[in-house]
């Protein structure tokens, strides 16, 4: 079975060929091809999967290519974890926002839409290429902003494309570790959009424990999230936050904290990868103990100017634990190629889960995985203050969507300006004139 991954000079992808290599069973992916638009990447991270491989006799074989039709055919499932402009790009978005006082942050307030303006048309181009060239093909897509991106796609793709994220995967595992529960044996009642959505209950042999978890202080403290909202926050909400709504629920000072920081995030990881693969371009150079080197300082270093901005402290060895996409990723396409029955948070298309949505609104909640791809589960409604945010949310993403399909800088303007997290309509203005001035990839934007 093929695997084909595109973006496959990310930086990333040796997570995803770990899980692989964890995987003997009938059924199992053979052949992975990487794709992506840099020789020197794909040659800098096919040998680190070339030492990954080392002594494992039925490794999957790995093929590398530049030419993205001929690495879609003939693919069983296409994993999509592109980056249209690179860190580059990231950065740039960042720092526009920054500049205009607003959030510059990869997938939220103005940097996301940024992001999501840049990095639409192109997904919606692999969209029909996949249904060209293998139209039997699933995709799972982690491309950020990975709902919107997700949603663009099914488009063109309907359910054949999932999107999945690592948060709520590691908030799951937190909060079951803290309870003392198996995380692999508990039912998380977690619903939202990506990178904005709520743990709502954990049920430990169909018991909520998650009540007995908000009123323990100690237990609050001793994870990520807990120290990152706080335990009287926490309580009003009777949820533990993604932790991405710390942008929402303390905005001002998070942007204060990313403007005193010597770089922004974007700009951090872009210097710090450019060193792994210039290092990798010496032969000498160990592959893998060079690229688990940079791995482990980018995972410490994670949201850290949000838990400077909070006070919580440098991030736990357990917190900084990859919330396992990877593992998603190899259980989404286990469940479907094998047809065994698996539950697993996911983007996918609403349906009639969320009322407050339409039923092609992607969003990001349990479901139900087969043969047959995956179906969202009921939940219980949304309350009011998420509602209004997965509402306000859901509005922009279809005002990117409609902007990167038109061109028209107008709107682009209101996606901008529409945004909870952008507070002025001038300044969505001079957003969209900064990002399509200064940014190669938004120069398509138009005057209208």
């Amino acid at each position: 079975m093929k695997l084909t991954i595109l973006g496959g000079g990310g930086f990333r992808v040796p997570l995803v060929y770990g899980a692989l290599l964890g995987d003997h069973a009938e059924g199992r992916v053979t052949e992975v091809t990487l794709h992506d638009l840099d020789p020197a990447r794909l040659a800098a991270v096919a040998r680190v999967l070339g030492e990954q491989a080392d002594g494992i006799p039925d490794a999957p074989a790995v093929t590398v290519t530049t030419d993205l039709d001929e690495a879609l055919r003939g693919a069983a499932f296409v994993f999509s974890a592109i980056r249209v402009g690179g860190l580059e790009g990231r950065a740039t978005d960042e720092r526009i926002a920054l500049d205009q006082g607003v959030l510059g942050q990869e997938t939220v307030g103005a940097g996301g839409i940024a992001y999501g303006l840049r990095t639409v048309p192109v997904a919606v181009d692999i969209a029909r290429r996949v249904a060209r060239f293998a139209p039997d093909a699933w995709v799972i897509n982690f491309t950020n902003p990975a709902g919107l991106v997700t949603e663009a796609m099914s488009r063109h793709l309907g359910d054949r494309v999932m999107g999945i994220c690592d948060t709520p995967v590691g908030l799951g595992r937190r909060v079951a570790r803290v309870l003392g529960a198996d995380p692999d044996r508990v039912w998380i009642d977690y619903v939202g959009l990506n990178h904005l959505g709520w743990l709502r209950g954990l049920r430990v042999d169909g018991r909520d424990e998650l009540p007995r978890l908000l009123a323990d202080d100690t237990a609050l403290d001793s994870f990520e999230e807990g120290r990152l909202f706080g335990h009287a926050w926490l309580r009003s909400l009777g949820a533990i936050p993604n932790e991405y709504l710390h942008y929402y629920y303390f905005n001002r000072e998070a942007v204060r904290a990313y403007q005193e920081a010597e770089q922004t995030r974007g700009a951090f990881l872009r210097d710090q990868q450019a060193a792994f693969y210039e290092a990798m371009r010496d032969p000498a150079a160990p592959p893998l103990a060079t690229w688990d080197r940079t791995r482990a300082e980018r995972e410490a270093t994670y949201m850290a100017e949000n838990r400077e901005a909070a006070g919580a402290g440098e991030r736990d060895t357990q917190d900084a634990e990859s919330g396992g996409y990877e593992q998603v990723a190899l259980a989404l396409m286990r469940a479907i190629a094998r047809d065994e029955r698996a539950t697993l948070i996911l983007n996918v298309r609403n349906g009639a889960t969320l009322g407050v949505l339409d039923a092609d609104a992607v969003i990001e909640v349990p479901c139900l995985v087969d043969g047959c791809g995956a179906r969202p589960v009921s939940v219980a409604p949304l309350p009011h203050h998420a509602t209004g945010l997965v509402c306000s949310v859901k509005a922009v993403e279809r005002e990117v969507m409609a902007a990167a399909e038109s061109g028209s800088r107008t709107t682009a303007a209101k996606a901008f300006a529409l945004h909870p997290l952008v507070d002025s309509v001038a300044v969505a203005r001079r957003l969209v004139d900064d990002y399509a001035s200064g940014h190669p990839g938004l120069a398509y934007l138009n005057r209208k």
